[in-house]
């Protein structure tokens, strides 16, 4: 069905006796309004926080961490206060402790940052994930600190809420461009949008208007972003005065017509009320040939916010502490497909992790048994009450995959996105081979003694490439922590460790028609604090992966993201489902970060990038086990979509 519909039909319906095919009262000429005037709401400053006094501090970390040489040393976080093994701390410079902790230093007020990440209503527990083995006894204690923190938090939530950000604005004042909700596929309208466009009229409360009973008026989209539309009210031609923003799958939009069939009014705008003397015509004239959504699409938007999770299902998940590993958790609350999943042996029921019902970390209680993979065992004998297994139909399918040829072995060399830094791409090793085409992969270098760091990426998983996939696409390769041999060679590195790389064949190269465009606005997941919802720009995009910006924040927070991972968002999502979305930094924050972050990215380049893009004959030279490859230049930036091919093998 067209997600438009053609308005001609109206040109030509007979008038009622009392509203006609329009809704508007015969007699609203000799209707009089009291003047009024509309305003905008002011931002409000917000209001930072002491940093509490009380909060824990953990001065050691329990592990130990040596050097590839075996040598050691000790740190510091300038955040916290923790002491620890120095390479076990984050980033280059080894100044924090962990993700959070540089985040929180970065914008140089403590104050100011924790405000930032606390904003709105605050969470029962802020949600860590994927966070590595020296940090656990730290996010014990920072999580009954969040606890507490919560309660005193309540008062103050109104100070600190999300009311201030408004995407409109920070869309019209930057002239920025969002991702159209075609792009996500997981969101509500994202398969039905249609060709919702600019142009299309709708019916709308007319809010310039005094009369004590809410009327409405037809309003042209002069813009999209997202499920959010820049709106014009008929009858103001090129005055954008009282343009107005707003969620095109509100409640209170309605294709033409509705109000007719619902026996609501339609009243110009008080502004412009003495423009005509016969708005009938003037209508009939206006909408004649236009386009308005389908009647239907209230229902559609409605249907599509139906999610087939609900409280009480158990899953199994990864276990944030321990990656090798899953356990059992319960769903705790579904917000606009997201879930958030408690541990099911958390007894204050404060141990959390938030995924989308799509993501590849969740699936069906025995899913570890049957692929082999690590599970913790719970220490609850039965099932709690209410508690019930979801059925295994739920789950996002992966493509079955042929392991009875030429397939993935341990030890084989790979690059991989690590899940525990997700702006890098780094020099991976398979571990263990599972069933149906589950991995495990370790990152080598940073690898815990006992693998519990290891994740499990699917063997189609857009998270995982070839060997010289980010040489090719000119993306900056983390090499082994300790690797002194710098620039990075994968045909030295091979020789080295006596290993082969991964067929390049056995890699996923699918990439979709996803339509993003560098410089386009959406919202999406914080993957290192998976609770939140940030304010985000698409900055790189080779062939299905993006480059995700928080905006705000340094360029080192950046993630690497699938064109179709469920954690991207139109804009707009987080106010059509209810959830709290995270503003962009503020902008003192922004400019003291800008410095900081130019700096960082010059001497982290110089460390790590390698010579630029080899020619395809010094490349030839420096192949694997002499064989002959093509390597292709990667899509560009703005050229992304379509199929594409990493590598081409040369046949003999």
């Amino acid at each position: 069905m067209e997600n438009t519909k053609d308005l001609t039909e109206h040109s030509s319906r007979p008038e009622r006796k009392r509203r006609d095919s329009f809704g508007m009262f015969d007699g609203y000429d000799s209707c009089s309004e009291d003047t009024s005037s509309s305003s905008s709401s002011e931002e409000s400053e917000e209001e930072v926080a002491p940093l509490p006094s009380n909060l824990p501090i953990i001065k050691n970390n329990g592990q130990v961490y040596t050097y590839p040489d075996g040598k050691s040393g000790m740190a510091t976080c300038e955040m916290c206060g923790m002491v620890g093994v120095r390479d076990a701390f984050y980033s280059k410079t080894k100044r924090f402790c962990s993700v959070s902790c540089s985040r929180s230093y970065s914008s140089n007020s403590k104050k100011a940052s924790i405000l930032a990440r606390l904003q709105g209503k605050p969470p029962t527990k802020k949600a860590k994930v994927l966070q590595k083995q020296p940090l656990v006894a730290k996010l014990a204690a920072y999580a009954q600190y969040q606890a507490t923190l919560q309660n005193q938090a309540k008062t103050k939530a109104a100070a600190v809420s999300m009311e201030g950000f408004s995407w409109g604005n920070y869309i019209n004042s930057n002239s920025f461009i969002a991702a159209p909700v075609t792009c996500f596929k997981h969101a509500p309208m994202g398969t039905c949008w249609g060709d919702i466009s600019e142009n299309v009229r709708i019916e709308v409360p007319n809010t310039d208007c005094s009369l004590p009973t809410k009327v409405f008026w037809i309003a042209g989209i002069v813009k999209l972003a997202g499920y959010n539309a820049l709106l014009r009210y008929e009858g103001f031609e090129n005055d954008s005065g009282l343009d107005f923003w707003c969620n095109i799958c509100g409640s209170d939009i309605h294709p033409v017509g509705w109000c007719a069939a619902s026996g609501k009014p339609l009243v110009p705008p008080r502004t412009i009320q003495h423009k005509y003397t016969n708005w009938k015509a003037f209508l009939v004239k206006r909408l004649t040939g236009a386009k308005t959504l389908p009647p239907d699409f209230s229902q559609k938007v409605s249907e599509s916010m139906q999610y087939p999770f609900k409280t009480c299902m158990r899953v199994e998940v990864v276990d944030k502490r321990h990656l090798c590993r899953t356990r059992v958790a319960v769903v705790e609350s579904v917000i606009g497909g997201r879930l958030r999943l408690v541990y099911e042996e958390s007894e204050d029921r404060t141990d959390d992790f938030w995924c989308h019902m799509h993501s590849p970390l969740i699936h069906h209680i025995g899913w570890s048994r049957s692929i082999g993979h690590r599970f913790k065992r719970s220490d609850i004998t039965k099932k709690q009450d209410g508690h019930f297994d979801t059925p295994p139909h739920l789950f996002a399918k992966v493509k079955e995959v042929d392991q009875s040829g030429e397939w993935f072995k341990e030890g084989m060399k790979l690059e991989a996105i690590d899940p525990l830094n997700l702006s890098t791409i780094c020099v991976a090793t398979i571990r263990k081979v599972l069933a149906d085409g589950f991995l495990m992969i370790g990152i080598d270098g940073s690898e815990a003694a006992d693998g519990s760091d290891w994740f499990c990426y699917h063997a189609t998983s857009p998270s995982i490439f070839p060997v010289g996939f980010c040489e090719i696409n000119m993306i900056e390769l983390t090499p082994p922590r300790g690797y002194t041999k710098l620039p990075f060679k994968w045909f030295d590195y091979l020789r080295e460790t006596g290993s082969i790389a991964a067929p390049v064949k056995l890699f996923n190269k699918d990439v979709p028609n996803h339509g993003f465009r560098v410089g386009m606005k959406l919202e999406a997941v914080d993957l290192m604090e998976p609770r939140l919802i940030c304010v985000a720009t698409v900055t790189r995009i080779i062939h299905r992966l993006l480059r995700i910006h928080f905006d705000g924040w340094e360029e080192e927070y950046d993630q690497w993201v699938d064109c179709e991972s469920p954690d991207l968002y139109p804009v707009g999502w987080c106010q059509l489902t209810g959830y709290q979305l995270q503003p962009p930094a503020s902008q003192s924050s922004r400019e003291s970060q800008s410095g900081s972050s130019k700096q960082k990215k010059k001497a982290k380049s110089q460390q790590y990038k390698g010579h630029k893009k080899m020619t395809t004959l010094q490349l030839k030279e420096e192949l694997l086990d002499g064989e002959d490859y093509n390597f292709l230049q990667g899509a560009s930036d703005q050229e992304s979509n379509g199929s594409a091919n990493f590598y081409i093998k040369q046949e003999p």
